[in-house]
């Protein structure tokens, strides 16, 4: 188990300053406002709470100001039988706009998917996807991100680190149950990408402080960051990445063949990479050419790179590698965060991509639209700054240390929710994967969740899904859709523990 300290934010190293140097402490704000939207089909009057919260560690001293924006449906007199859900991005350094935007809240942002969205004017509707049917919403910005800042004698980069987030958010979860008094009621983490790294770690941290979650959703899950980390004496990313660069070539039609159906063949490639691909690199420099000339056969079979390719690069090929080298010959990079995406490439000669075309597509209007919504409809924010992401502050550096933890290792939350899931063996993980995610691969999400050394029975307690889509299904319509329904149904069965 990693152990994470459970005194809370008064653990955090804060610099010591006069109180005269400390900077002044913020009252908390609040914009509350009154709508309607339907969501699949039934209309639902909701109160929209967009403000922060001042946060205060174990003395009693502020040391944070937390951003949020809250969605609460009216008419609920007994709120332990409605459920409440905190969501958030990762990064880390990113803000919640993302999943706000795209799925979680009552407004989504439209864009052209799979392609480049045009300049403005863009487009934001209900959201009748929206969890708002399922369940109360609270959309965090963490400290460094969105509006939320350090306060007092504490710096933002206080907060900045793996074990340090874990905390801060947590105090931010327990603050916001108890001034709004939803202890009793059904509660959950919907976290994406670095978010899920930071729901294994709340968990975990609320369950030592005596809140246990009903049910967590991991959006396109990295808990251990071995699986994503390209590094030279580690095959495990090379192995777990296989079956997207399958996917992907297969979408964009660079296979020798045509495969009848994706999930069978991405069946295969999973079945070859954790047995023939894994063994050969294993084997290193005592694999016999003749048997490493089958392994670069089979490796140009599923990824639509060619033998020479994979054989110059030692059948080795790191993400930005592929993203660049899959439609090298037609100009064209395919994103990381979702691969459907081809952007043209600004320097064909280099070996890595050298930007994201699915970022470069959704991000201007996903910004331009989450800050018009956030400062007229919610009337929040227009006299503050909103940090889409927190590297947009001087110093911002993430700690990834983790106390009691053995070095040299990779940052992993997966103990944390193992630790969480057996103490608490109620607890439900549903796991969402994108096929076309080359930032956090289905594979490593498996790989993770198949290691996690629990009792067999609480394995049952682990659900995945998949989508013919990214890192962030829910830009794709067909997706969005199974999305709300999978989360939906979910929260439904794990509701009444």
């Amino acid at each position: 188990m990693v152990v994470i300290s459970t005194a809370g934010l008064s653990v955090i190293n804060v610099q010591a300053q006069t109180d005269s140097s400390a900077k002044a402490i913020p009252e908390a704000k609040q914009s509350v406002t009154q709508h309607t939207v339907t969501v699949d089909g039934e209309e639902i009057e909701y109160t929209a709470t967009a403000g922060t919260m001042i946060l205060k560690n174990n003395k009693g001293e502020p040391v944070a100001s937390f951003g949020y924006t809250a969605y609460s449906k009216n008419g609920v007199e007994d709120k332990s039988t409605r459920p409440l859900t905190f969501s958030y991005n990762g990064g880390p350094g990113s803000s919640s706009l993302w999943l706000h935007m795209g799925v979680m809240g009552p407004r989504r942002v439209v864009v052209d998917d799979p392609n480049s969205t045009p300049p403005a004017p863009y487009e934001l509707t209900d959201n009748q996807y929206s969890m708002l049917d399922a369940t109360d919403i609270v959309m965090v910005d963490p400290v460094g991100t969105g509006v939320s800042r350090a306060i007092g004698k504490a710096e933002n980069k206080d907060f900045w680190g793996l074990s340090q987030d874990v905390r801060s958010v947590s105090n931010f979860i327990k603050t916001y149950i108890s001034e709004n008094n939803r202890w009793n009621s059904p509660k959950y983490l919907l976290g994406e990408s670095y978010g899920t790294t930071r729901s294994a770690g709340i968990v975990d941290h609320l369950q030592e402080q005596g809140i246990a979650m009903n049910g967590v959703v991991l959006v396109s899950t990295v808990l251990d960051l071995r699986t994503i980390s390209f590094g030279d004496a580690d095959f495990t990313p090379y192995v777990v990445y296989l079956p997207t660069y399958a996917a992907v070539a297969e979408y964009h039609g660079e296979l020798s063949h045509s495969p009848e159906s994706l999930e069978a063949f991405i069946e295969d490639a999973r079945q070859f990479a954790s047995t023939e691909y894994t063994e050969a690199l294993m084997k290193g420099e005592e694999l016999s050419e003749a048997r490493r000339n089958e392994i670069i056969n089979r490796l140009s079979y599923f990824t639509g790179l060619s033998k020479d390719y994979l054989d110059k690069a030692n059948m080795r090929v790191t993400q930005s590698e592929f993203t660049k080298q899959l439609l090298r010959e037609k100009g064209k990079t395919v994103g990381r965060l979702d691969s459907r995406y081809k952007g043209y490439s600004l320097d064909n000669l280099s070996q890595n991509a050298i930007y994201d075309p699915q970022s470069s597509a959704i991000s201007p209007a996903y910004t331009t639209m989450f800050l018009q919504y956030y400062h007229n409809e919610l009337e929040f924010g227009k006299d503050m700054q909103y940090n889409i992401s927190a590297y947009s502050l001087p110093g911002f550096e993430w700690d990834w240390s983790r106390p009691g933890s053995y070095f040299p290792t990779s940052p992993t939350t997966a103990p944390d929710l193992a630790d969480a899931m057996v103490k608490n063996p109620n607890l439900e993980v549903l796991v969402l994967n994108g096929y076309y995610d080359l930032a956090t691969p289905f594979m490593g999400a498996e790989y993770t969740m198949d290691h996690l050394e629990i009792p067999s029975e609480l394995e049952e307690n682990i659900s995945m899904e998949y989508y013919k889509a990214g890192h962030m299904m829910y830009i794709h319509k067909p997706s969005l859709k199974k999305m709300h329904d999978d989360v939906e149904r979910f929260i439904q069965q794990t509701g009444q523990n």
